[in-house]
């Protein structure tokens, strides 16, 4: 808004700001720890992603629908899915969203009220202690076991390959060449 004409305006003598002599150079990532080209891949060096602590969120959410057999525990069975849930959100670029952990539980026979007796003992095994923060390489060797082929399905494929075909979606069932 302009002033109105009856009041008084300094001249404009003072400078209040003036370029600098030297104009530095743009910036570049030339520190010694960073990363060039894209996010290292490889075993245990986990899947980057945005906003993953999300997914603890959905996971509280999913808890009480969990379907425990004797001898497991609501923690280990959320610490071991997020990372499953986590390498798929990551592998579409984006934070986690609630398909991402059901599919997690639903591989693995959390949310189904009776599932196969043979999948609770491999969970059971492998899912043991997952909670614990010493227990990182377990959590990791979850989410890698996953086939990439799994994590890239709809919900619907996963629930209609769900549970006769539970070994192919967990990557179990896969035989080494002698």
């Amino acid at each position: 808004m302009a002033a109105p004409k009856f009041t008084p305006i300094a001249p404009l003598t003072e400078k209040w700001y003036e370029s600098p002599d030297y104009v530095p150079d743009a910036w570049e990532a030339d520190r010694p720890g960073e990363i060039e080209g894209r996010q290292p891949e490889g075993p245990l060096l986990g899947y980057q992603g945005p906003d993953q602590g999300y997914a603890l969120l959905l996971a509280r959410r999913i808890e009480p629908d969990l379907v425990l057999a004797d001898n497991e525990r609501a923690d280990d069975a959320v610490a071991g899915c997020l990372g499953i849930a986590l390498r798929r959100a990551s592998m579409f670029g984006r934070a986690p969203v609630i398909h991402d952990l059901r599919i997690a539980f639903t591989i693995w026979g959390f949310l189904d009220p009776a599932p196969p007796t043979d999948l609770v003992a491999e969970r059971r095994r492998r899912f043991e202690g997952a909670a614990d923060p010493h227990h990182y390489n377990v959590v990791r060797e979850l989410a890698d076991t996953v086939p990439e082929a799994t994590l890239r399905s709809t919900p619907q494929q996963v629930l209609g390959a769900y549970p006769a075909s539970w070994r192919t979606l967990l990557g179990l069932d896969v035989t080494v060449p002698a």
